[in-house]
This record gives C-alpha cells, sequence and structure tokens, in this order.
C-alpha cells in the first residue's frame, strides 16, 4: 500500500491525513492549532506543521506529500529567507484603502481582463501596497513574497534562514501553483503567467520569477503544473516538534484551500459546492473564462487546470458561533431551537456582517438585526435568523456565479457547519434546490492527499465519497426579505 499525505494549513490549525494513494482511505491523522488573529508570524505555522505530522505517526513510509492552505495571505521574506513581519491573512482588512486606490489607478475592467479578479483587501497585491504605504523599511526589505502553502513547502523541502535550514536561504527555490497564484492580483490565470506590471503597482518594484534572471528584483514563486511536484527531497529536513521529513519524498504543487475542497469532491463543470467554514465560499468548476467586472465573482484557477469561480464571504460558520454564544448553546442546540421557528423566522432577519464583509465589499460593516417584534424576540427565532442571515448571504454568492454564466447542476453543501441538521434543512429551502451533503471529512487536507497521489503515481485517483441528498423545498420568500433587509 502506497501511502501519501495530505495538509490543510488553514486559518485556524493544520490538518494532516495520511491515505492509501489507490483508495484514499485514512489511514491515520494528525491536527494542531494555530493561534487566533489576522496577523500572524509565519512561524506559528511550521511549528503547528511539524506537530501535526508527529501526530499523525511521521512521513517515514509516505511516498508523497502536498500542502493546501488558506489563501492570500502575504509571506515577505528578506534576502536571508526570514519573515520580515507577521503574515498579512486573506481576512485582514487594514489594505482596503490601498485596493481602492488599486482599481481607481487601472479600472475594473482592466483588472479582470488582466487578472481574472477586482482587488479588495483580501488579496495579496493590495497587501503589498499597504506595505510599500504604511511600512516602507519593510517593504524596502523584501527579497521575495510567498503565500502561506508556498512557504510551508519551501520550508518542508528544507529551505529557509541558514540557522535553521539544511539547504539555507535559496530564494529561487520557491514554488507555488496555479490555484494559489491567482489569488493574488498579479497572476493570469488565462496565460497562466504573472504580471509584472500589476506586482510593481503593488510594491513599488520589479518582480521576477523563481530561478529566472539574477538580478535584484523580487522574487516570486514559480508556478508548478497541477500534476507535478515541486521537487523530491534529496536529505532529511527536521521538522518541529521531533518529525523529520525523509529524503526521496516527493513534495506536491500544492494548492489553495477552496481548490483542494474542489479536488476532493472531484468537482467537475456544473458542479458548485458552498463551504461553511469560519468564511463561506461559493465556487464551481468550468472551463470557460470567467469575467465580472463588478468584482463579486473571482476567476481563479483550480487544481486541475481549469476556472474555480469564487466567491467569498468573511462571515459563514463564526455568525453561528456569535449567536451560540450570546443564547449559551452549541451548534447542536442551536440548530434545534432553529427548527423551533417557522421558514423566515417571523420576519426577523440577521444580516450577519460581523467582521465587516468582503462579498459584498463593505470592510467597515457591522452585523444587524432587523424585525424584532415581542413575536420574534425569543430564542428560536434569533437562532432561526442566525442560520438564514447565514445562508442568504451565500445564496446570493451563488447567484453571482450563475450570472457568470456558470451552469449548476449539482449543489453541494460543505465545510463544518454542513453538519448541522437546522442548516442543511434551511439551505435547501434558500436555495430552493437538492442540496448534496457529502460525508464529513478535512476535504481541504483530502483533496492535497490526492494530488499528493497524481504526482506520486502520474495519475490523479478516483477516491469514492458518499453523498446525502436533502430534496429541495423553496421558500423564496426567506431569500427577499434577507434581500430587503441587506441593502
Amino acid at each position: 500500500m502506497a501511502l501519501v499525505a495530505g495538509v490543510d494549513s488553514s486559518t485556524q490549525s493544520c490538518k494532516v491525513t495520511i491515505r492509501d494513494a489507490a483508495t484514499g482511505a485514512v489511514v491515520r491523522q494528525g491536527r494542531a492549532s494555530h493561534p487566533d488573529g489576522t496577523s500572524v508570524d509565519p512561524r506559528h505555522w511550521w511549528n503547528a506543521l511539524g506537530t501535526a505530522i508527529a501526530d499523525a505517526g511521521g512521513l517515514d513510509d509516505v511516498g508523497a506529500i502536498a500542502i493546501a492552505g488558506q489563501q492570500h495571505g502575504m509571506v515577505a521574506l528578506d534576502a536571508d529567507g526570514r519573515v520580515i513581519r507577521d503574515a498579512l491573512l486573506w481576512n485582514d482588512v487594514r489594505s482596503a484603502d490601498a485596493a481602492a486606490q488599486m482599481v481607481e489607478e487601472i479600472g475594473r475592467e482592466a483588472w479582470v481582463a488582466r487578472t481574472g479578479l477586482v482587488p479588495v483587501a483580501s488579496f495579496t497585491g493590495t497587501k503589498l501596497r499597504w506595505l510599500r504605504d504604511a511600512e516602507p523599511e519593510n517593504a524596502a526589505r523584501v527579497a521575495a513574497v510567498a503565500l502561506p502553502h508556498d512557504w510551508l513547502s519551501w520550508r518542508l523541502r528544507g529551505y529557509g534562514p541558514a540557522d535553521e535550514s539544511p539547504l539555507g536561504p535559496d530564494l529561487d527555490a520557491l514554488a507555488t501553483d496555479g490555484s494559489d497564484a491567482s489569488g493574488t492580483a498579479y497572476w493570469d490565470p488565462v496565460r497562466r503567467d504573472y504580471d509584472p506590471e500589476l506586482f510593481e503597482l503593488a510594491l513599488g518594484r520589479p518582480m521576477r520569477v523563481a530561478e529566472t534572471g539574477d538580478d535584484d528584483a523580487v522574487v516570486v514563486p514559480r508556478v508548478v503544473a497541477p500534476d507535478e511536484a515541486m521537487g523530491t527531497l534529496d536529505v532529511d529536513v527536521p521538522l518541529p516538534d521531533g518529525a523529520v521529513a525523509p529524503a526521496g519524498l516527493i513534495v506536491g504543487a500544492g494548492l489553495g484551500d477552496n481548490a483542494g475542497a474542489a479536488l476532493c469532491l472531484g468537482l467537475g463543470p456544473g458542479d458548485v459546492a458552498v463551504s461553511l467554514g469560519t468564511s463561506g465560499t461559493v465556487f464551481g468548476v468550468t472551463d470557460a473564462e470567467v469575467a465580472d467586472p463588478s468584482g463579486t465573482v473571482a476567476g481563479f484557477a483550480d487544481g486541475g487546470g481549469s476556472r474555480l469561480p469564487i466567491v467569498t464571504t468573511l462571515n459563514a460558520a463564526r455568525v453561528l458561533e456569535v449567536i451560540g454564544g450570546l443564547l449559551g448553546v452549541d451548534h447542536d442546540e442551536l440548530g434545534r431551537l432553529a427548527l423551533q421557528a417557522p421558514a423566515g423566522a417571523g420576519g426577523l432577519v440577521l444580516v450577519p456582517y460581523f467582521v465587516g464583509e468582503r462579498t459584498p465589499n463593505r470592510p467597515d460593516a457591522t452585523a444587524s438585526l432587523i424585525g424584532m417584534t415581542p413575536a420574534t424576540t425569543d430564542r428560536a427565532h434569533l437562532a432561526r435568523a442566525a442560520v438564514e442571515g447565514m445562508l442568504c448571504a451565500l445564496a446570493d454568492g451563488l447567484a453571482a456565479v450563475e450570472g457568470t454564466g456558470v451552469t449548476v447542476d449539482r449543489l453541494l453543501l460543505i465545510g463544518g457547519a454542513a453538519r448541522n441538521e437546522a442548516v442543511r434543512v434551511v439551505a435547501s429551502q434558500v436555495f430552493g434546490r437538492d442540496v448534496l451533503v457529502p460525508e464529513p471529512g478535512e476535504y481541504v487536507a483530502a483533496g492535497a492527499a490526492k494530488q499528493a497521489a497524481w504526482a506520486l503515481t502520474g495519475a490523479l485517483p478516483a477516491w469514492d465519497l458518499d453523498t446525502a441528498v436533502v430534496p429541495g423545498d423553496p421558500h423564496p420568500e426567506v431569500l427577499d426579505q434577507y434581500r430587503a433587509a441587506a441593502r
């Protein structure tokens, strides 16, 4: 039995799954937590990776590994391979003004034509502009820019500061994949190449791709094809917490978190997934170009050579956590309460912008509760409004994805919150169609493991995944009242 490992280095934690390359059967797993915050020292991710690998029983019998990670995070490195400042994560909105400036400078249509997206605070390029303007001394030290999965893969392959790694700070060894590169706002998923002018627009300095040229331009990772490997380890690489990445281990291209989930689920044209993690995403797979000048839908690359049109919200499962905390209940009890109230919660609407919002682009927004009456101001109606508000925001995202020409033949509901019975029931009402719920699992880590198997064997495996179906039960009035409240 050939074994492969997949890693999900998310905002909250690092998950490692070790699987049979042929069947996808889970052999063992490990996990470690990440610190809270929207600005984090990447060293925490490295330590968590070592801990999670050790918790999963190590890599001595593993043939290949791939790392999927949270997208957009800005990891700025100096010439010695050291991290210059804490990484700004996807959910850090301090670069909102920088994003607006960049859009104004060349226009929405030009951004969509060149990158498939319109910059908002989430994207790496806007964080580089913020760094240029807010911390010019740090910006001047930048020798390379990586994303979380790029940096972790680089460290895993033995690179890093000379006193911390066997191979030293070779910035030209940095590599990434198309799905993660397409979330930077300086990579074109159509040409599958960087846009040097947009990088310089962001940081104010020229760039070069790793392994090309030898000047003093800022290095960006070379982009590895989905079925290729970043490389094979020539030496044993010591990891935190006593783990070791052994010589001979193949390191796959890796991918962004949503692309990892799509690869795990085997999404193809006609499939769209709604993912309910801390944040929410709606994404599908298409072979067509995706262009949305409004900026609602970003036309990322996927993990298999196609396109991954995606809408992202900052508020998904966190909505249930906030309201559950207010009511003093866990997710399960919140769901039971929600099912005691009618569809539409009697007119009570929660607009759930607790940490601002990315879609719609309202970084400074706050949450609102509308429609409170003596009849609706109770625990059950508030729980119902929380579930409906979370899902209605994503229903708008689904409509935006369909508006780009993407066909939705199958709608899949994934993520931790999808395990909640009330979420499944309300989803069938809000989306107004059958909802497919795959068996619970770490989809992102599994997608990375699937990619590792691809790199190991030369063929993308087909792993079975059981799926339950929740029949559609349309209640258009729920979405109508939400849209009226969220204007």
